[in-house]
Parts: C-alpha cells; structure tokens; sequence
C-alpha cells in the first residue's frame, strides 16, 4: 500500500500572507518578487524559499526562508530588517491553512549584503528555517 500525499504548503506563500498584512510593515511591500519599477530603494521584503528539506518522520517540512530587505538608506533598510525579523520570529504556531508552523529558528540574522544589479539599493538578507506540520 502507498503512503497518503503530503500536501505541504507554498512556504513563500506562507510567510507573504502572514506577513504582508501586519500593522507593523505599514508602507512596506512584502512579496516575492519586486514591485514593478523596483531599483533598490522601495521599502521591501522579499520572500525566498532557498533550500531545507522534508523529514520523512514526523513528516515535517524544514524550509529555509531568505528575507531581502530594502529601503531608501542603510539605516531605513536595517529598522525594516528588524522588524521583520522579529514578526518571522512570531510566526510559531501560526496557522495558514490546514498547515502549522511548528517551530522558527533563526540561521542568519540580519547582514548587510549590497545589491549589485541595483546601484542605489540599501539591502540587508536573513534566513530563517520553519518547521511546518502539513494537515
């Protein structure tokens, strides 16, 4: 007999939603691709998944989230930065759909890293792994 499908979640989906809404990143475009006309100094979050894997027991998913964020100026670009690292962190327990987020755990906080297709951008990356239990 065949194992059940796993369904697991869109993760950038996940975080974009669960994300985009919050008072706190009033003004802020939260997507996973730039708005039309993006040349660095728009303030951003972009939402990557970059690799993690699916533990075959307790069948989990373990994804890796890159947050590139931007804004008009390295101080500007950091305070978003902050911010969304710190919700990223609130994400535990957060339902999205029939899926939970079991745990968050922070694997690379906030660093300064320039964009170079973008000569004015002010740009800071993090990663983040979810723990995500599917329905």
């Amino acid at each position: 007999m065949s194992e059940p499908y796993i369904n697991f979640p869109d993760v950038e989906r996940l975080v974009v939603d669960l994300l985009k809404d919050r008072g706190e990143l009033a003004g802020v475009v939260v997507d996973v691709q730039p708005p039309a006309g993006f040349d660095g100094t728009q303030r951003a979050v972009l939402v990557s998944r970059v690799g993690g894997a699916w533990a075959e027991d307790p069948r989990l998913d373990n994804p890796l989230v890159d947050l590139e964020v931007y804004g008009p100026d390295k101080p500007a670009a950091h305070t978003v930065s902050l911010v969304a690292r710190a919700l990223m962190l609130q994400l535990r327990g957060a339902v999205y759909g029939a899926a939970t987020v079991v745990d968050v755990v922070e694997e690379d906080g906030p660093r300064w890293l320039p964009d170079y297709r973008h000569a004015t951008a002010s740009r800071y990356v993090s990663t983040t792994r979810l723990v995500v239990r599917p329905a």
